[in-house]
């Protein structure tokens, strides 16, 4: 939510692809920029008619933020190969799915910028997000590849991987019993990470005057991984 609000805020008009009900985004941005979009990231169908749509009703599509993710905490013994599969059709094919999707519509423009949302995880390694931490992981190969193959469209793929974001989610679950306390901890900033915390580092990214800026994961965590 605080993405989009902050995007369309800078002018650009988006569109929210999600299984989850976007009425309350719909409200803060207003309807003439923001498009609501239901989707499961996960199926190469509602991806590619979700992109179409976006498509025709703002005339193209030049910014894509891979956004969606789940991440489970448990230990590794207790992880079933269909928990396993799940974390990765999510966190793993769905920004294939969606990339793939939009980037005719990136060439087209002759421009696009590509965000993909990793975790500082990746830099950490806890114990009891093993298939998490892979799919993240995974998600800065494909940042670092892609690049390489879009570059001279003037299409560049970035990532930024926050640390434990006070997100409705986490509260649920790895900041539960004390984990935002625990990660505070581990930072060199010691305050718990609000999405808004990781506004100015997306709107850099996906800036016209950032182009010579691609391929890279920006660490943005408080400093619990220097990176």
């Amino acid at each position: 939510r605080e993405f989009a609000i902050a995007l369309a805020e800078s002018g650009h008009r988006v569109a929210g692809l999600d299984l989850a009900d976007m009425s309350g985004t719909a409200e803060r941005i207003g309807g003439a920029r923001f498009l609501p979009v239901r989707a499961d990231v996960t199926d190469p169908e509602e991806v590619a008619a979700a992109v179409e749509e976006t498509a025709a009703r703002f005339g193209g599509l030049q910014i894509v933020v891979n956004n969606a993710g789940i991440y489970p905490p448990l230990p590794f013994e207790k992880t079933t190969l269909e928990t396993w599969r799940r974390i990765m059709r999510v966190n793993l094919d769905g920004p294939f799915l969606v990339t793939h999707a939009a980037l005719p519509y990136m060439k087209a423009a002759g421009w696009g910028r590509v965000v993909n949302i990793v975790s500082a995880v990746v830099f950490l390694g806890p114990p009891d997000l093993v298939a998490y931490t892979t799919s993240k992981a995974g998600l800065v190969g494909f940042t670092r590849a892609l690049s390489s193959a879009v570059g001279a469209y003037g299409i560049t793929v970035n990532a930024i991987s926050p640390g434990l974001t006070r997100t409705e989610t986490a509260a649920r679950t790895t900041g539960a019993d004390g984990g935002f306390e625990r990660v505070r901890g581990l930072q060199a900033v010691p305050t718990v990470e609000e999405p808004a915390d990781l506004v100015s580092t997306l709107l850099y990214v996906c800036d016209e005057g950032s182009g010579f800026l691609t391929g890279q994961t920006i660490n943005v965590d408080g400093g619990s991984a220097k990176h």
